[in-house]
């Protein structure tokens, strides 16, 4: 049994910050962070059956081309992250009135839908992204037992490596997103690489604005590392494409649950050319029509 301490649940039956019931949750599931983008996303939808939001975290749940598909914000960051994915999991593979474990396990498709930041003359503004394995400078997936049997540990090493990595940063994790899933939904219009998912927006990800960042060649290193994997060395080296600030948490707590997920993003600034694009909500709809027709 679980106690109340460790997984909260509000008197109406819904978890704690999400404030959903199992019956509001399809087993699609598209994540965004802006509770705002939730209405976009569900403007699409044939149908709604519920809409419901409590802090940063929104949900609207209905029909798409006969699809049952949830739209759910995550706020910024991992560490909400590790809420959304852990009360997801409980609305499927937790009897809540019981407080266990139920016998069938349910597994969850999840696609993230983002913006982020390009790093290579390649991802100019406008492109998307799909982060087939993430960096996650975040530290998150190091707090759970197990985190070593879903994540790339050849990767982690050759990356440490590369960067001469501060141990004072805590140790970077390289999360590994469902490969059918990349497959499904970014097709062959989508590029494909690795994303780093940095703790914040600003010297997290390198930027100076009056306070230095620890490692001032950050930026230049991570845009020279390649990776060539050893599993599959006839394959193009593998180059980190983007910034942004979940990918990692989305991939391997979902790994970690048993749930196939990935993230693709749309590029609004080019840390490469220097450029930003702040009116791309006007154009981020196209991403969200090709994940909807590919969930």
């Amino acid at each position: 049994m679980i106690p109340p301490s460790e997984l909260p649940i509000n008197a109406d039956g819904s978890v704690f910050h999400l404030h959903l019931r199992p019956e509001h949750l399809a087993e699609r599931v598209i994540l965004v962070g802006d509770p705002g983008r939730v209405n976009t996303v569900a403007s699409f939808f044939d149908s709604v059956e519920c809409d419901i939001q409590s802090r940063e975290f929104h949900t609207i749940t209905g029909s798409y081309k006969g699809k049952r598909i949830s739209c759910v914000s995550t706020g910024i960051g991992c560490d909400n992250i590790d809420i959304v994915m852990t009360e997801l999991d409980a609305l499927v593979n937790i009897d809540l009135e019981q407080r266990q474990f139920k016998e069938e396990h349910t597994t969850l498709t999840l696609v993230r839908v983002g913006t982020c930041g390009g790093i290579q003359p390649f991802t100019p503004l406008g492109s998307f992204i799909a982060s087939v394995k993430s960096i996650g400078f975040d530290g998150l997936l190091n707090y759970y037992e197990g985190r070593d049997e879903v994540c790339d540990l050849a990767l982690e090493e050759a990356f440490c490596k590369h960067m001469k990595w501060s141990t004072k940063k805590g140790a970077p994790y390289v999360a590994v997103a469902d490969k059918e899933l990349i497959d499904r939904v970014a097709a062959d219009d989508m590029v494909r690489g690795i994303t780093v998912s940095c703790g914040g927006f600003y010297g997290p990800q390198g930027r100076f604005v009056r306070l230095i960042p620890q490692d001032y060649e950050q930026n230049l290193k991570v845009e020279s590392f390649s990776y060539i994997d050893p599993l599959n060395p006839d394959a193009a080296p593998l180059e980190i494409c983007n910034f942004e600030m979940e990918s990692s948490a989305v991939a391997g707590m979902s790994a970690l649950l048993g749930h196939k997920a990935m993230t693709c993003c749309m590029v609004v600034a080019n840390r490469y050319t220097m450029e930003m694009d702040t009116e791309y909500k006007n154009t981020i709809e196209n991403l969200i029509t090709l994940v909807l027709d590919r969930i």
